[in-house]
């Protein structure tokens, strides 16, 4: 499954770098991007989608405090 989130207040290009390989590394995850031009982060997974979105927000809010995901 393939799902496409809107990210608010992405600050940096390498903060977007750090939350995509992040993300790649949670379990379930087969790929990921983020993009910082856009403000999109794009994740393919085969798991329950949910369950790695709870993963997904706690890896944004270490990295990028401020930054939300628009659901």
């Amino acid at each position: 499954m393939k799902k496409i989130y809107q990210l608010e207040n992405l600050d940096c290009a390498n903060c977007a770098a750090k939350i995509e390989n992040a993300v790649r590394e949670i379990n379930g995850v087969t790929n990921a991007s983020v993009s910082f031009m856009t403000q999109k982060l794009m994740i393919e997974t085969d798991a329950d989608i949910d369950q790695i979105m709870e993963e997904v927000k706690k890896v944004i809010r270490k990295v990028e405090p401020d930054c939300e995901i628009v659901l």
